[in-house]
């Protein structure tokens, strides 16, 4: 099978599809690792929402994701920023996702996010404003009984003056937790707004904040998700976490490596490409159960490429990435995105996404995706 496909300038040449699909395999009951999908959302292609407006989900697909990752084993990570959450999905959506994913699936391994964007950066006058942001939300999630995800939030990285508001602060929602919660250190190149979060310039300085956060904390912390792409500086705090404290790693530029861990100790994993990669992570993490780590090497590695292109630079706007790429395998009937991130990346972008998914057999239908790469081809002009 074959489908002509531009170059930069808009020249075609034949691509013949090579892959093999994958054949998917839940994780075991028990798995070596720890493992989450953060879960992109649907949109209504059909709502008369702007650009600015409140989200307006298809429940139906968005659901059936979510089905389709539990059923593969992957705990969820719900409402977070692979769900748009801060760019379409507002707080009271963001609720009513993590509502219909708690009724749904009840008995599934969900945590989800709990942050302070019903409160505009702007709007926050101090710590106060930020600490009841943060309060109303672990409340609304708790009370149905969800898991928390402390978010970075954007507000107190602007209001913030010291390495000590971040411990206050975290301090004081985490004493209001009744299930230990996972931490959430976004870097900014997932969202600038967040630069100089723990009050500390460099990483050095920012880590020992919020290594004292979970020192002060440490029953009410199940880990940290830190996501800065940058192994070595997730090696070095994985290495200072107290003893039963999780790292989740939240590097989609080097998961395998992370997730393989060294002599001393490894990575569990919540990432976003993982939403994506799902029929793979299953027989990966199984190989770890006996140590069979070449194999695991073996099924991630070859990923790597395309999830550095799904993620590259602006990074906030991977979510458009993995969004093609489930509408590619049929997982929706569109390609319509929350604020029409659909058009934040390029048609090179999406070319070489589609091929290099097909070479790691990540398209489950080729002639489906295919036909789909037609329909987008002929949106840009292309016959």
């Amino acid at each position: 099978m074959k489908i002509a496909l531009p170059d930069t300038n808009g020249v075609l040449s034949d691509y013949v599809m090579r892959g093999t699909p994958v054949e998917p395999k839940p994780l075991s009951a028990n798995p070596a690792r720890i493992v989450f999908s953060a879960a992109h959302v649907v949109a209504d292609p059909f709502a008369d929402a702007g650009p600015s407006g409140p989200a307006v989900l298809d429940w139906k697909s968005t659901m059936a994701f979510r089905r389709h990752l539990a059923d593969l084993g992957l705990g969820i990570a719900e409402a977070m920023d692979t769900a748009q959450r801060g760019m379409g999905l507002d707080w009271p959506g963001a609720l009513e996702l993590i509502t219909q994913t708690k009724t749904e699936l009840p008995d599934a391994l969900v945590f989800n996010g709990c942050g302070t964007d019903q409160l505009a950066p702007e709007d926050a006058r101090g710590l106060d404003d930020v600490r009841r942001a943060y309060l109303r939300q672990a409340e609304a999630i708790q009370k149905i009984g969800g898991r928390l995800i402390l978010m970075a939030s954007r507000a107190l990285a602007r209001v913030a003056k010291s390495p000590d508001d971040y411990i206050n602060i975290y301090g004081e929602v985490l004493d209001t937790a009744d299930k230990p919660v996972i931490l959430h250190w976004l870097g900014e190149s997932f969202d600038p707004a967040l630069g100089g979060y723990w009050g500390g310039s460099v990483f050095d300085q920012a880590m020992e904040t919020a290594l004292a956060v979970i020192e002060q904390n440490k029953a009410k912390v199940d880990g940290i998700k830190v996501s800065l792409l940058d192994k070595n500086k997730e090696i070095v705090m994985r290495r200072r976490l107290p003893e039963g404290v999780r790292m989740y790693t939240g590097d989609d530029f080097n998961y395998p490596e992370l997730i393989a861990g060294d002599e001393q100790g490894y990575s569990d994993a919540l990432l976003g490409v993982f939403d994506p990669l799902a029929p793979l992570v299953g027989k990966a993490v199984n190989d770890l159960e006996t140590g069979n780590i070449a194999s695991f090497r073996a099924a991630l590695d070859p990923t790597v490429p395309l999830a550095r292109h799904i993620f590259r630079a602006p990074t906030q706007y991977y979510k458009t990435g993995v969004v093609f790429l489930a509408w590619l395998n049929g997982h929706q009937d569109h390609f319509i995105m929350l604020g029409g991130a659909q058009a934040m990346r390029s048609l090179p972008y999406f070319v070489d996404c589609f091929k290099m998914a097909d070479e790691v057999g990540l398209l489950a239908d080729p002639d489906l995706a295919v036909a789909r790469m037609r329909c987008l081809l002929a949106t840009y002009g292309i016959a």
